[in-house]
């Protein structure tokens, strides 16, 4: 490892005093015009140039990597690629202008040489530079991203240390002291770009909420959106009347401009307060969308909110499955099956006990609407109409649609 050291160290033969002092003025002059970027950056480039334009030599191999590697260091300092580059650019210019051999020279031949030789340099020198800057790059972004799916898991998970996640939080600019609420988007089918997707949500969900206390990542095959409700109840974008769908519309809007994937259905948790109100609004969110899907909602947005009633409905399941198998379950004996009768009763309850509208959602006339509620009142003794019987009714249609009965045989309440 010395031998190969001192190798190096030999490569670049140590220029005289008053040189050394001329090629750090050089040097000084252009981190100035690149903004202050760090001298050190431009490691033994001036002597390579210098030595290109006297002699004609070419870089090496070594003195190329150690180019190479300096275009990582600056990466890896979060300096851009351009400021970087302008102090490569910069320092040859302010070289050749100030070169003593090209100056005093009366010779065009000696001028053409040498100028060939010096872009020669920097044409190798800033390309070998740009490469190890964006493989830094590349790899930052590798582990950024590990980091974020790691920060994201645990944040939704909710169960994680408290001190270990805020330490790791503060790099991505969430604050776990704010209220978070969580959306979830699942396309209708596999989506073959996630990235794509993620990188348009970003752009958007930053544009509008701000790129902090915001975070976009994957899940089990979804989109997760991370956002602070107070951010997005100051900027409402959705036709809904709620803050919990603002979120739900934004995110909705967006995906469905994308190509592939579509139609997109967003599940929006609660607003919550800290760490466990995060991993609390992603469950509502998850909750949700599970929900949606058994009960075939045609909403594209759906909030936590909306479906309070069926987790009310959910945490008493015996009772449940005992309501709806007592006022339900004569309708099993209707001709055809119960589940005419239940789209009946469904449509009439979402209209308001309107039977025109109904038949409207139905695809059927009127009169199917009205013999199917008699039919109805007949088998179990319930009439819709029947103020005194109607909330019995509904909430049955509502159990039977979290059941997914009668699809499904109730589980049992033993």
């Amino acid at each position: 490892m010395a031998d190969s050291s001192r190798q190096r160290r030999a490569a670049v033969p140590a220029p005289p005093p008053e040189r050394q002092a001329w090629l750090t003025d050089v040097a000084t002059a252009a981190a100035r015009d690149a903004g202050g970027v760090p001298v050190r950056l431009l490691g033994d480039y001036l002597p390579m140039l210098a030595d290109a334009a006297v002699s004609g030599r070419r870089p090496r191999r070594a003195e190329l990597d150690a180019v190479g590697q300096l275009g990582r260091q600056a990466a890896e300092q979060g300096i851009s690629a351009g400021r970087v580059v302008q102090l490569y650019l910069s320092a040859a210019r302010r070289l050749w202008q100030d070169l003593p051999v090209v100056v005093r020279s009366a010779d065009s031949e000696v001028v053409r040489a040498a100028a060939a030789a010096v872009l020669q340099v920097i044409d190798e020198a800033v390309a070998t530079l740009a490469e190890g800057y964006a493989v830094a790059r590349r790899d930052l972004v590798r582990r950024e991203e590990a980091l974020r799916r790691e920060l994201i898991d645990d944040l939704l998970r909710g169960d994680s240390d408290l001190g270990s996640v805020v330490e790791r939080a503060e790099p991505f600019g969430l604050d776990l002291a704010r209220v978070h609420q969580v959306a979830l988007a699942a396309p209708s089918r596999r989506l073959p770009e996630t990235d794509t997707a993620i990188s348009a949500l970003e752009a958007v969900v930053f544009d509008r909420l701000g790129d902090r206390d915001v975070l976009v990542a994957t899940k089990e095959g979804l989109l997760v959106v991370l956002a602070p409700a107070e951010a997005v109840e100051a900027g409402r974008t959705g036709p809904g009347a709620g803050q919990d769908s603002d979120l739900g519309w934004l995110v909705h809007g967006e995906l469905n401009r994308l190509r592939h994937g579509r139609p997109w259905r967003v599940a929006v948790g609660r607003p919550h307060p800290g760490l466990y109100g995060i991993a609390r609004s992603y469950e509502e969110a998850r909750e949700a969308l599970t929900m949606a899907g058994r009960l075939n909602a045609d909403k594209s947005v759906i909030t936590a909110h909306d479906l309070l009633i069926y987790r009310v409905l959910l945490r008493d399941q015996p009772a449940i499955v005992d309501l709806v198998s007592a006022v339900l379950s004569p309708l099993l004996q209707a001709r055809g099956g119960a589940g005419a009768l239940l789209d009946t009763l469904d449509a009439y309850f979402t209209t308001g006990g309107v039977a025109t509208e109904s038949a409207r959602r139905l695809h059927v006339s009127v009169r199917t609407v009205t013999y199917r509620l008699a039919r109805i009142r007949t088998l179990t003794g319930y009439d819709a109409a029947d103020p005194a019987h109607r909330f019995t009714l509904q909430a049955a249609v509502l159990g039977a649609k979290v059941l997914n009965w009668p699809a499904e045989a109730p589980p049992s309440t033993a």
